[in-house]
């Protein structure tokens, strides 16, 4: 590889093992900050300029918001997997066809899902036991949201690719203009002039299209193996098959999970607005939180996936255990933080005693256990980067989704509190953590497929 190729992609093959998870992590982690961030500041200023009302429109939404868009996220996982490996054996011409096939890929899914959001918002609302005081607020934010969804996914497909090749610090670039220009439009459009969660959802769909752009103007520019030609953007069905076999079931777990937790709020949709803006604001609190485990995971598959690609097992394993610790230290640390100033933080979102109530009731359930997600995201992220995408969707989908869905259909009626709601998140971590170490113990991972 020349020069001029190196400077834009970060091979993890050599070097210190810790610092080139961390390194890599670090963008990651910021990035998904900041896009986190175009929800959670919607929310604060939905919340104090809005009212509590149209906070639950925003908050419940989130969870449709990540199940039209779950699948999509499974194909850039399988995409960027596929990529980092060819990177990592040194393979240019399918490196150039996998980054192609995964444009394309994304291009289709963006099209059908911006679709089935616009028709379908209201059927999948009602489905959800949404308040009739809540439910017209809710179809406004996310119908408009839907309109914007080919962006993201377009953008997450690029960032995938960025991240693959060891270019994290690129997407964070683009995720800090999204996030200014989301921010600023915020503050435009809710309290200037005072679209409500029209303006919010608007704000969304502009600041992700300028990510979408800025990063596809990059990789048609750069100098490198991954560089994209607009022409070239095409279906090879060779790569399709492999990007599909590697990515179908990480879409497919993301559905069914994402499927899982619409049920699960639509169970505290039962308990009126106050206990969905509380819930709301705390789930936006704990999508900042998790953010750096998630992106340790992601780190971790392309550096396994990099070192499966050049043959370096040893490398693979050590890069396992660094991110274990990593994800246990953060989680322990900021855990014991959300405890201590849970009100304070929910309090940012809603003033309303009852809404800070059940917000603070989540961190409760939430924030002593997280350290168990971490365990059972690094080891399902390490396995992902061989191209073993299967045993971590079994693992998840049993302890995230079908326990939980059966817990809420068998257990929970028999109780009339959000409690019973709650502790099904933390007992569903301990499942899947339990699973993924006995799948990494014993199961023959690191081969080659």
């Amino acid at each position: 590889m020349s020069k001029d190729k190196r400077v834009q992609t970060n091979l993890m093959t050599e070097g210190s093992v810790w610092k080139s998870i961390l390194f890599f992590s670090v963008p990651l982690i910021l990035g998904n900050l900041l896009q986190q961030m175009y929800n959670t500041v919607d929310s604060i200023i939905v919340g104090n300029c809005v009212g509590d009302s149209a906070l639950a429109a925003v908050g419940s939404s989130s969870s449709l918001i990540y199940l039209l868009i779950a699948f999509s996220q499974g194909a850039s996982v399988g995409a960027g997997i596929v990529v980092s490996q060819f990177l990592g054996a040194e393979e240019r011409e399918n490196v150039q066809d996998a980054v192609h096939t995964a444009l394309a890929v994304s291009v289709l899914l963006g099209i059908v899902l911006t679709a089935a959001g616009i028709l379908f918002t209201p059927q999948l609302l009602a489905w959800m036991k949404t308040p009739s005081d809540v439910m017209e607020e809710s179809v406004l934010y996310l119908k408009i949201y839907s309109g914007g969804l080919i962006f993201n996914i377009i953008y997450n497909m690029a960032a995938g690719i960025l991240n693959a090749v060891g270019n994290s610090k690129r997407s964070l670039l683009y995720l800090a203009a999204a996030s200014v220009v989301n921010i600023g439009l915020d503050l435009l459009l809710i309290s200037g002039l005072k679209m409500g969660v029209s303006g919010a959802a608007l704000a969304t769909d502009i600041s992700q299209a300028v990510s979408c752009v800025l990063a596809l103007v990059f990789l048609m520019r750069v100098q490198s193996d991954y560089r994209v030609s607009l022409r070239r953007i095409r279906f090879k069905k060779a790569m399709v098959v492999k990007i599909v076999r590697i990515g179908l079931p990480a879409g497919i777990q993301n559905m069914v999970i994402s499927l899982s937790n619409v049920i699960m709020q639509s169970g505290i949709n039962s308990f009126g607005k106050k206990a969905m803006a509380g819930f709301g604001a705390y789930m936006k609190i704990d999508g900042v939180n998790i953010l750096p485990v998630l992106s340790f995971s992601m780190a971790v598959t392309t550096f396994v996936g990099q070192n499966f690609g050049a043959g370096n097992k040893e490398r693979m394993k050590k890069g396992m255990w660094v991110t274990l610790v990593m994800g246990l230290i953060y989680t322990i640390v900021t855990g014991v933080l959300l405890l201590v100033f849970a009100s304070q933080i929910v309090g940012l979102f809603n003033k309303d005693a009852q809404v800070i109530r059940y917000g603070v009731l989540a961190t409760r359930y939430f924030c002593p256990f997280y350290f168990i997600l971490s365990i059972l995201h690094g080891l399902a992220g390490s396995v992902r980067g061989t191209g073993r995408t299967i045993p971590p969707m079994v693992i998840l989908l049993a302890s995230l989704c079908i326990f939980r869905i059966a817990a809420m259909k068998i257990i929970v009626p028999h109780f009339d509190t959000i409690d019973s709601i709650y502790i099904l998140y933390p007992i569903s971590w301990l499942i899947g953590a339990v699973l993924m170490v006995l799948y990494v113990w014993k199961g023959k991972w690191q081969e080659h497929l």
